[in-house]
């Protein structure tokens, strides 16, 4: 028998800009499908700052709210203060969340806020045309670094799930990938379990998921999806950092 596809309700039919081969439509659409599978549509908030998925409110039917560059955890964190019921996510990319963000992340992971970050990482800065990031690998070409990020100059790329796994009050922190079936599996089931928990009240989640941006690394879709696999995933190894969810804790 043939399958049929169903589209998510929460994901809009809507025709998406992100350039073919790009891992932000993937997330778009398992995220809508963790929102209808836990019958959350009503109550979500997506917050999201400036970057690639900064229309991301076209996308997804559920309500939203802009923040400025890097600030979507404070907005979240008073999103979520004020109203505790609702099932808030700040939805950010690595120039936006590791660079300019990175103190509004780190505290707010810091104070344990109780709602769902979703961190994409491409490695580079996509809407303002390829530049270095804060994730940008050594030895990676982009506008910026034109022959290679150089570690003794710029420092070494920043793994954000090792950071803030060093920080005491986080719930739950992931590193998955969505460049094959298989991972994509494995990241609509973490982003699905951070939502649970912030569901349970358990505490700050954290889910970063390594994409793919062929049109600034200069590459095929299927040229940057093995670059994610070979490159990416050595450096940034996939795995739960963290997990101290009510289910967790009662084994």
């Amino acid at each position: 028998m043939k399958a049929v596809y169903s589209k998510p309700r929460t994901l809009k039919d809507t025709r998406m800009h992100y350039c073919p081969g790009c891992g932000h439509s993937i997330i778009h659409k398992i995220l809508s499908q963790n929102i209808d599978e836990l019958g959350v549509r009503e109550r979500a908030i997506i917050v999201a700052p400036v970057g690639c998925s900064v229309l991301i409110y076209n996308y997804l039917d559920c309500d939203g709210s802009e923040a400025a560059h890097g600030r979507a955890a404070a907005v979240a964190t008073g999103i979520k203060r004020a109203q505790p019921d609702k099932v808030v996510i700040a939805y950010q990319g690595d120039g936006d969340l590791a660079a300019i963000g990175t103190a509004e992340t780190l505290h707010a992971a810091n104070r344990g806020e109780r709602f769902t970050v979703i961190f994409v990482n491409n490695a580079i800065y996509g809407m303002t045309g390829g530049q270095m990031a804060p994730t940008t690998l050594s030895g990676q070409q982009t506008k910026t670094t034109p022959f290679g990020r150089d570690p003794e100059h710029i420092g070494m790329p920043l793994k954000m799930c090792e950071l803030l796994s060093q920080l005491e009050l986080p719930a739950y922190i992931e590193r998955v990938s969505v460049h094959d079936v298989k991972n994509i599996m494995r990241a609509k089931k973490a982003i699905k379990k951070a939502l649970q928990y912030q569901m349970e009240g358990t505490g700050y989640g954290f889910v970063e998921v390594l994409s793919m941006c062929p049109t600034n690394w200069g590459m095929t879709s299927r040229q940057a999806a093995g670059w994610v696999e070979e490159k990416m995933i050595p450096y940034y190894p996939l795995g739960i950092f963290r997990d101290r969810g009510k289910k967790q804790e009662a084994k």
